[in-house]
């Protein structure tokens, strides 16, 4: 996500940084010690980013994960086997995808004060396949985006690193760090921290990486929810730490079905972005086939009758 040019964001009731992290009379008690004491231009600014500096280290320190449950260690081997395994699961539950159809409902806000909604990206589209097999997206709704806030690299996110984490011929470029055992609902898990070895350049390259934790469940060593954010990052364009759900379709692959994100993104000259993400994947149908697409055409044509055989009398 990148801060919106102009001054639009504020005229809609955009966060002011100073104001999120402090009361109305804290705030007004520093501008009027500003006023008393005479500061100098150049001194407030150096307050505000010292208030903004605060609030990014809090920001910081809200969305750090969660400590898991239980964070006995296990040997080594047996984290070794259980990383090879649930990663030679991701490759096998991505292809397993490929062969499905399914919907995908994206919605992606910006907020101002008070939770009020200042622009939105909502994009509608069913996921499925031609006759060559190939899958292609059908748009079935997206009206014009009343944000400009929405990058490419978040469209590729919504299709990447956001729902499905691993990006199969990736998993070699990660480090898995085992960080114990826990439990949602009656699913006991191993919890992992995932982080790319090198992250590239953004100036150089293209490549999206996930950074976060995912959490196995420990029967089938699948992947069953995922928390992180897609990286680089730059100074014009952050990423929102997004949770995704999945679940069990077919009784055989975890695939995701919700993600979901509502963070405020702090950049470097002390701007706020508040910025809400809700993607829900629904209508999973096993549909890859090998289909003949007949014209309409064809079909009016008359059909060929055969030709009777001709029966040669014979003989006497």
């Amino acid at each position: 996500m990148q801060f919106p040019a102009g001054s639009d964001y504020w005229q809609h009731g955009g966060s002011f940084s100073a104001s999120e992290g402090m009361s109305i009379i804290e705030f007004f008690s520093i501008y009027l010690s500003a006023k008393d004491f005479k500061m100098s231009a150049k001194s407030l600014v150096s307050l505000l980013i010292a208030i903004v500096s605060l609030l990014l280290f809090s920001t910081a320190s809200a969305s750090a994960q969660a400590p898991v449950a239980n964070s006995a260690t296990l040997p080594a081997a047996e984290i070794e086997r259980i990383v090879k395994t649930f990663t030679a699961r991701e490759v096998q539950f991505r292809r397993a995808l490929n062969e499905y159809a399914f919907k995908r409902d994206a919605l992606l806000q910006t907020l101002g004060m008070g939770g009020q909604i200042v622009g939105e990206y909502h994009r509608v589209s069913l996921f499925t396949f031609d006759d060559q097999g190939n899958r292609y997206e059908k748009i079935t709704y997206f009206p014009m985006p009343s944000t400009q806030s929405v990058t490419q690299e978040d469209l590729d996110d919504l299709g990447g690193v956001s729902p499905f984490a691993l990006e199969p011929s990736k998993i070699p470029q990660y480090n898995f760090r085992y960080v114990g055992k826990d439990k949602i609902d009656e699913l006991n898990l191993y919890v992992f921290d995932v982080s790319p070895k090198v992250i590239p350049d953004p100036k150089k390259s293209k490549e999206r990486f996930f950074s976060g934790r995912v959490w196995v469940e420990d029967q089938d060593l699948q992947i069953v929810k995922t928390k992180g954010k897609g990286v680089p990052e730059t100074k014009q364009n952050k990423f929102p730490t997004v949770e995704t759900y999945r679940e069990q379709i077919d009784g055989r692959y975890w695939f995701p079905t919700y993600s979901y994100a509502d963070e405020e993104l702090v950049f470097e000259d002390g701007n706020v972005l508040h910025i809400r993400m809700k993607v829900r994947y629904t209508d999973f149908a096993l549909a890859r086939a090998n289909v003949k697409i007949i014209e309409v055409d064809d079909l009016n044509k008359p059909k060929t009758q055969p030709t009777p055989p001709v029966n040669t009398p014979r003989k006497p």
